[in-house]
């Protein structure tokens, strides 16, 4: 397993403006909120991080959330140079920041430019007024497009967009009206996801009373095919299972997951990964600051065995359309082969059509056949 310090940092900032009904993450609704103060117990973490293991340049940064844009000008102002204070940024550093339309005045965005965040990831998820408000998101469409003009007003030109499909009443017809507004705003990036139905969530609770019209599984594979068809159509690389980008603008902050290569996880609920443990934070925004004021506020931390995270690689590895690289598994497993390893569930994969050599890796790659069928392929390689 890898042992030198993250290239990689995960920030978690866990307000939102409302709670969406299909969110299970660690957000909470903003008002009333110790903002600042979290702000200060992140900061401490950050100094006890960097003391507990040291950082190298850091590559690509990540703050997610929630919903990182409810903070205020002077708070992201403080937040981003608290970060560059305690950890070495590359300058080609990838920094992302997610932002929900409609929490992104001119302003904001001129302050995280300023800050060093050069990509935003919108929350967008459908361009549908109807659609947004059944699933509780707060924006509207317009919100979008002002939001988008705004960033590349501050600056910031490497933009990625959300979208949901498989969402309740949603149609074959919806969705690709929705593609079609998208692929019009000419982005480097898109992110397609279907929808789950998480437990804890609003929406859950609807499903478990028969409450939530989910379109028909046909409906939702034939989205699933039209996004495909839709963005590579359009000259798009389909990079990940969910993920589409121009050549160049593919995420390197997500890639450092599906490579299963460690990053920092910093924030209430975050996750890291590194030097052979996976570790969880505290959820609680109280209990988050009260740990963090004396300890680096883990909720738990384990230790992966080398089998664990063999597994892990070809299950994040695989949904790359490149595949798994029989290099990369040798650099971070010396002595052992994808083959010598996993060489039933390769045979097996390979007879049914769900996977393929990959020439150019020297390893694996889902088939086209495979590609629907992700979620089968991946859980194959589980003890």
């Amino acid at each position: 397993m890898l042992t030198h310090a993250p290239k990689a940092l995960y920030i978690h900032i866990p307000f939102c403006t409302n709670k969406c009904h299909y969110c299970d993450f660690t957000s909470y609704v903003l008002k009333g909120q110790p903002v600042d103060a979290y702000l200060d117990a992140l900061e401490r973490e950050m100094v006890m991080t960097a003391e507990a293991l040291p950082p190298e340049e850091i590559r690509t940064v990540f703050v997610g959330g929630g919903t990182p844009t409810v903070l205020t000008p002077p708070q992201m102002e403080r937040f981003l140079a608290s970060v560059k204070r305690h950890f070495p940024i590359h300058a080609d550093a990838e920094f992302t920041m997610e932002a929900n339309p409609g929490t992104t005045d001119l302003d904001k965005l001129q302050a995280m430019r300023a800050g060093g965040v050069n990509r935003i990831s919108f929350g967008v998820q459908s361009f549908d007024n109807g659609l947004l408000e059944r699933i509780g998101r707060i924006h509207n469409v317009d919100d979008v497009y002002r939001s988008i003009e705004n960033a590349r007003t501050a600056g910031v030109h490497n933009l990625s967009i959300d979208l949901m499909f498989g969402l309740p009443g949603q149609s074959v017809e919806q969705l690709s009206d929705s593609v079609a507004k998208a692929l019009a705003l000419d982005l480097p990036h898109y992110s397609l996801y279907g929808l789950k139905v998480e437990e804890n969530t609003l929406f859950h609770a609807l499903y478990e009373r028969n409450e939530l019209p989910l379109p028909p599984e046909e409906d939702e594979l034939a989205m699933y095919m039209l996004l495909i068809d839709r963005l590579t159509g359009a000259g798009y690389g389909h990079y990940e299972i969910s993920n589409f980008a121009k050549p160049g603008f593919e995420s390197r902050h997500n890639i450092t997951y599906w490579r299963n290569e460690p990053y920092y996880g910093l924030g209430a609920g975050a996750h890291g990964y590194a030097r052979g443990e996976r570790h969880v934070n505290i959820k609680g925004i109280q209990p988050y600051l009260d740990a963090a004021a004396s300890r680096l506020p883990r909720l738990e931390t384990n230790a992966v065995s080398e089998e664990e995270a063999m597994e892990d690689f070809m299950m994040v590895g695989l949904r790359m359309l490149r595949g798994v690289s029989g290099d990369d598994f040798a650099r971070q497993f010396p002595d052992r082969t994808i083959e010598d390893v996993f060489g039933e569930p390769l045979a097996r994969l390979l007879k049914l059509g769900l996977i393929e050599s990959a020439d150019a890796v020297g390893g694996y790659r889902l088939s086209q056949k495979g590609i629907p069928l992700g979620n089968e392929v991946f859980g194959a390689f589980i003890s």
